[in-house]
């Protein structure tokens, strides 16, 4: 038997992850990631895709973020019918992000319609909200730690990862006619330190490694995120305002509201209304009391007030809830999406509270060029909300330190684990210099043999195994 792969995304860029791995008779895809980010990389979504769907046999999906799953829909629409493997968490997770990329697709071909600034007359969605839920009796929930077969010869195993809720490393071992071999996806790997999420498994064997580089050319600021945030909050009500949080619904938010809630019982921070205005996020939240086990809090969870449940924790998943906030004064917390305020209800927080010296916004994750969130960080005395130019009289806050990704000392103590040099290592899902300097590190320091695919790339792993 001879085993292929062929990179169908997460290479040379950080989105669109979909490796395709074909034994001749049977072929199936690790990850199946939506592209984001340059048009140059959105428009790959719309290619045809490089094998009849009809062919592909199974997926097995690592973790929920989009560029690992958002392209699910589009897969099924062309004919996919196939099981979808992943851990129960990141089938919940999927089926949130797969709704709300779906509407939102919706919403930007009727925009785009409306406006006629697309190249087609009549232009269409991606994909649907009906061809999300498409995707959803297509998912097979597996537990962590328990060995499933997906084919005769081909069986896969989950080990937590961190990163997000359900997250996971997957060890695909295949039976060949004289030998077995192992092959490790690292998926996207998260902090050894993080105080919800348990840090990435070590794995002490691959035959073939495959390994993400998002931060593989960087560290993290050593600094304490929960006292940064305390004295952003702290600072901010001393003026008398209130914080307007802008987050990302899964994982961030989570790891906000833990801090937050250390903060009070620690009485760093006043007790005071905490307003979770996200109804992705309230979703996502609720499914860190369903798994439970999942993460590192389930003795927290087990008392009667814990980070997702306290009296100062407000849920407010109705928009008119929402909207009453809009003429709130006084000491209060508002977490709302999104994370780089592109979209979502945490405009219209900006829009009436951002004028107010008194107020404070605090960044709480990576604000990327062209954002709204960017142009604040950057200091920009003005920014376009509703079609108005909004002053930005708030104090403008960056707490970094919050990552859901391992930087480059955690990538390398990840690799470190393995107790035999992989013969093959795959540096994938990362910008070409990030990408490059892991690739030099794993090289130099552990001797590895490396290599940085690139799309489309095909490459032959074992022959007459």
């Amino acid at each position: 038997m001879d085993v292929k792969v062929k990179f169908l995304g997460g290479s040379g860029s950080v989105t669109g992850s979909k490796y395709l791995v074909d034994l001749g008779e049977f072929e199936f895809l690790v990850d199946c990631g939506l592209f984001q980010g340059p048009r140059d990389l959105r428009e790959r979504n719309w290619d045809k895709f490089p094998m009849p769907v009809e062919a592909l046999e199974a997926i097995i999906l690592t973790h929920g973020h989009l560029d690992h799953v958002g392209y699910l829909p589009k897969i099924v629409k062309q004919g996919f019918k196939g099981p979808i493997y992943c851990t129960e968490a990141t089938a919940e997770l999927a089926k949130i992000l797969l709704l709300d990329s779906g509407k939102l697709q919706e919403e930007e071909a009727e925009f785009a319609k409306k406006k006629g600034y697309s190249r087609h007359e009549d232009p269409q969605p991606l994909y649907t909200v009906e061809d999300a839920e498409a995707v959803f009796p297509l998912l097979v929930p597996q537990s962590f730690e328990k060995t499933f077969s997906i084919s005769k010869n081909v069986q896969v195993t989950y080990y937590h990862a961190g990163h997000i809720l359900g997250a996971a490393i997957a060890k695909v071992v295949i039976q060949g006619d004289s030998q077995s071999k192992k092959l490790i996806f690292s998926g996207d790997l998260g902090r050894y330190h993080d105080p919800v999420l348990y840090p990435p498994t070590s794995i002490p064997k691959a035959d073939v490694l495959w390994i993400e580089s998002t931060y593989g050319d960087r560290k993290a600021p050593q600094i304490r995120p929960e006292a940064e945030l305390g004295s952003a909050i702290n600072d901010t009500f001393d003026r008398g305002g209130l914080v307007i949080i802008p987050s990302f619904a899964i994982g961030r938010t989570q790891l906000v509201l833990y801090h937050l809630y250390q903060l009070m019982e620690k009485k760093k921070i006043p007790k005071v209304p905490i307003f979770l205005d996200s109804p992705m996020a309230i979703d996502a939240t609720k499914l860190y009391l369903d798994f439970h086990t999942d993460h590192r809090l389930t003795a927290m969870l087990e008392e009667n007030e814990h980070p997702f449940k306290h009296p100062q924790l407000h849920y407010l998943q109705k928009q008119q809830q929402s909207m009453t906030l809009n003429e709130y004064r006084g000491n209060a917390i508002i977490i709302s999406a999104s994370g780089m305020a592109t979209g979502g209800r945490v405009l219209h927080h900006l829009f009436h509270h951002l004028p107010s010296e008194k107020n404070g916004v605090i960044l709480v994750g990576y604000q990327a060029e062209g954002t709204r969130g960017r142009r604040l960080l950057d200091g920009e005395p003005e920014i376009r909300i509703y079609g108005q130019e909004v002053p930005v009289k708030a104090k403008i806050y960056q707490i970094e330190g919050l990552s859901a990704h391992a930087d480059q000392d955690e990538l390398m103590e990840w690799a470190e684990g393995f107790c035999e040099v992989p013969k093959m290592t795959f540096i994938v899902h990362g910008e070409k210099e990030s990408a490059e300097v892991l690739s030099q590190k794993l090289t130099n320091e552990l001797g590895w043999h490396t290599l940085i695919p690139q799309y489309l790339e095909s490459v032959v792993l074992f022959e007459g195994i």
